[in-house]
């Protein structure tokens, strides 16, 4: 059973630092320059002829330096420069963002935050703080939203609530994958890769035209890699030790598995009809996952509790994923004795979803779009939350089973050249079967506590909103957006014994705990609805070509809900809680300047947050015991800035950066939070400093073709990791680099690179989980990639 793991200042020096820039940029750009300049102007296009990414942020096709929001927009090509091929790697150049693939414990999922605002725990009971979407289908959960950047247009990151604007409320911001559409050119690629440790990769697609307005697409990835932990059988390599645990593997051979490793499919395929009213879009995609867990070690051990320590190095642990039948930790007898439980060492996904798009011209300035989504996957993952191969007693076995359909319907129409108006409505349903087998006979000494549950979850939501875009004077944008949300939620406990009988989780004096037990929860269940009205009211001004500044109030909330790891009863008829709320006020400016050689985007902001959503430690509020409660926490209030800058001096050489700083403090805790967080504690996980920079100088070669090198690094400051100490630990801060070179030919439909990744051979930790160090006296850290190096040959067709 899981539990989980005055700056006013701010604000004032970027809007002074924004009306410096206004005053100098409101010249036009023939009086910046006493001649033509012969830069080149900053290529970040999603388009061939290297014109401006269109985004889409608003409902409608605009350039990105045109929408007054702050969002990162990475095109296909600087992915790959970057080396960058799954999501989670997005968020090293992209401000104040924070994605880390789940750990063991929380299962194939992705854990997202963007200015300290997010998720990270799996469970389908709670909302995702960050939105998800896939050609503009929202995908509900976290598990299976570790996306391989399979054949993209784009990738859109839009930092602060976007309450009025996507399909499905997102309170910290929107991650938004857009694939490349089918199209007239018959062609392809095909890539390979091969790297450290075995590293396979293979990507491809083609795209056809069937008929002179129907078009398809299809497109696969395979990746496959061996692990960098090594899980090794500690009676084998300890023989004889003190702990009397045996061997079970014969001696010289002690290796069970390798940790880390990755093996991943995925395939899409897209339909599109392109008339002259009428466009429809259909894509089906399939996605295979099945690894080995995600390279953990031990790493915090009470050596009070825990002896030997169990300590094995930076890359190996002796983590067993196996508990024998007897009694529980801590050395006293049960009444009745617990039988043994195997938990796997591996993740699985499988998963597949169907989609379609369609958009209809009714009128001149007038159109109406629909977008239908049906997703459905199968997840299983195991945990050893002790981390050891002791007789502590922390096993579990997890599956999912998932299906959700969501409707869209939009009505875009323009006013004349006054006002853009979209009006639309929204539903989901959803329904999550999470199974789950528990060994945590650490918890009470002389009770067996083992069960197996099998939770039905049920949740729907339903929207109506609204956008208008005034332009009341030439160069001015007043935009106001409504959204009211209705949703509700039900998740159903079964804690039944491994036989199929009702847990009742027996006392050292073999009497059940009667009403306050967690047997007492089968069959029982909790249940969450509500509403919520969110707005967006912004102005931007268009100063010159040069600069536009915009200023923006909006809301945004996440969903109530129910605890899902109750222990007894009374955590779960008390464990319901309420939406996190968020209003957010910020001020921006987007430059282009010295004839677009440089592009600096900024922006600053405050978020009032409240009854924020966090896991407790200390349950006294609710019943005592071992605690499982998410519960409205209290309020806080985060503030900072981001920058955001592209520099094409000369032709071909090309600088990119980013820098941005979060400060998050509590303004108040609910008295139910007890010990769990403190004032003095910083208010997010998320990290307070964040900075990024990369270079690439494409040289060309005349009939030979070009090369060119390019070099990233990025540095992300310590993260608060919890208080399983009784004070506050953080993770420590790391600064990563990549290196890589490319060959072209001439022609350009052939490649080579090759490409190190944590070129410094960095040892650094992505995530903690030590929920269960109370009772085990022990946590282990995710850990990420050593040094790897990769070779990949590109041919297009």
């Amino acid at each position: 059973m899981k539990a989980y793991s005055s700056h006013n200042h701010v604000l004032r020096a970027a809007l002074v630092g924004t009306t410096a820039l206004a005053a100098l940029l409101a010249t036009p750009l023939a009086a910046q320059t006493a001649a033509p300049s012969t830069a080149t102007k900053v290529a970040d296009a999603s388009t061939a002829n290297g014109g401006d990414i269109v985004v889409t942020a608003q409902f409608r096709s605009q350039k990105l330096q045109d929408v007054p929001l702050a969002i990162t927009a990475t095109n296909a090509a600087l992915l790959e420069s970057r080396s960058q091929t799954s999501i989670a790697e997005v968020a090293r150049q992209a401000p104040n963002v924070v994605l880390v693939p789940g750990g063991a414990s929380f299962g194939p999922a992705l854990g997202a935050q963007i200015r300290g605002v997010g998720q990270f725990d799996f469970n389908p009971a709670y909302e995702p703080g960050v939105g998800v979407y896939v050609d503009d289908v929202y995908f509900p959960t976290l598990t299976g939203s570790i996306f391989d950047l399979l054949d993209l247009d784009r990738v859109e990151i839009l930092r602060g609530p976007q309450g009025t604007l996507t399909g499905r409320n997102s309170i910290g911001g929107a991650i938004k994958l857009f694939s490349k559409k089918p199209d007239a050119n018959t062609g392809g690629f095909f890539e390979a890769g091969y790297g450290s440790r075995n590293r396979l990769d293979l990507r491809g697609g083609a795209n056809f035209k069937l008929a002179d307005n129907l078009f398809m697409r299809i497109s696969g990835v395979h990746k496959e890699q061996a692990g960098f932990v090594d899980q090794i059988d500690y009676g084998c390599a300890n023989p004889g030790n003190a702990a009397g645990i045996a061997a079970n593997r014969t001696a010289g051979n002690c290796l069970v598995d390798k940790l880390g490793a990755e093996n991943y499919s995925a395939v899409r395929s897209q339909l599109r009809y392109q008339g002259d009213k009428l466009e429809v879009n259909l894509s089906a995609d399939y996605t295979n996952i099945d690894h080995t867990n995600p390279a953990e070690v031990l790493t915090l051990v009470n050596s009070a509790k825990v002896s030997p320590t169990f300590l094995c190095g930076q890359f190996c642990t002796y983590a067993s994923f196996n508990t024998g039948p007897g009694g529980p930790a801590l050395g006293t007898k049960p009444t009745t004795l617990a039988v043994g439980t195997v938990a796997s060492n591996r993740q699985t996904f499988k998963g597949y979803g169907f989609s379609g798009n369609i958009n209809y011209d009714v009128a001149e300035g007038m159109q109406v779009q629909s977008i239908t989504a049906y997703r459905h996957y199968d997840s299983t993952f195991g945990t050893d939350d002790d981390f050891t191969p002791g007789p502590l007693a922390a096993q579990g076995n997890n599956k999912l089973n998932h299906r959700f359909f969501s409707q869209e319907l939009r009505f875009n129409a323009k006013i004349g050249t006054f006002a853009d108006l979209t009006v639309g409505g929204y539903y989901s349903d959803q329904k999550t079967v999470y199974y789950t087998q528990q060994d945590i006979r650490y918890i009470i000494p002389g009770t067996a506590l083992q069960f197996y549950g099998n939770d039905p979850v049920n949740a729907d939501s339903k929207a109506l909103f609204g956008t208008l875009v005034l332009h009341p004077i030439e160069n001015l944008n007043v935009t106001g957006g409504v959204r009211y949300t209705k949703e509700s939620k039900d998740y159903t406990f079964v804690r039944l014994n491994y036989d199929g009988t009702i847990n009742g989780f027996l006392d050292p004096n073999g009497q059940a705990n009667g009403a306050g037990t967690a047997g007492a929860l089968n069959g029982s269940v909790a249940k969450y609805s509500g509403s919520k009205v969110d707005y967006r009211l912004s102005v931007d001004y268009r100063i010159s070509d040069a600069l536009m500044v915009y200023a923006t109030t909006s809301t945004g909330f996440k969903g109530g809900g129910v605890s899902a790891r109750p222990f007894n009863a009374t955590q779960a008829l008390k464990g319901s809680f309420q939406p996190e709320t968020l209003t957010a006020y910020e001020i921006g400016a987007k430059t282009d300047l010295f004839d677009r050689m440089v592009r600096l985007n900024l922006s600053a902001f405050i978020n009032n947050y409240k009854n924020v959503q966090l896991p407790l430690r200390d349950c006294s509020a609710y019943g005592g015991g071992p605690c499982g409660v998410v519960a409205n926490a209290g309020d806080a209030q985060f503030k900072g800035f981001e920058a955001e800058l592209a520099v094409e001096p000369v032709a071909g050489l090309n600088f990119d950066g980013s820098l941005s700083y979060l400060d998050a403090k509590w303004k108040s805790l609910a008295a139910a939070v007890g010990t769990s967080y403190s004032l003095t504690d910083r208010a997010t996980s998320a990290p307070a400093w964040k900075w990024s920079a990369g270079v690439q100088y494409e040289a060309d070669l005349g009939s030979t073709g070009s090369i060119t090198p390019r070099f990233d690094i990025s540095y992300g400051s310590e993260r608060l990791s919890g208080r399983a100490l009784g004070t506050p630990y953080f993770l420590p801060g790391y600064t990563l680099a990549n290196a890589r070179v490319t060959w072209r030919n001439e022609g350009k439909d052939l490649s080579v690179s090759g490409e190190i990744t944590n070129l410094f051979d960095k040892y650094y930790y992505l995530q903690r989980f030590d929920a269960v160090y109370a009772f085990s006296g022990t946590g282990y850290s995710e850990i990420g990639h050593p040094r790897e190096w990769k070779i990949t040959v590109q041919k297009k067709f």
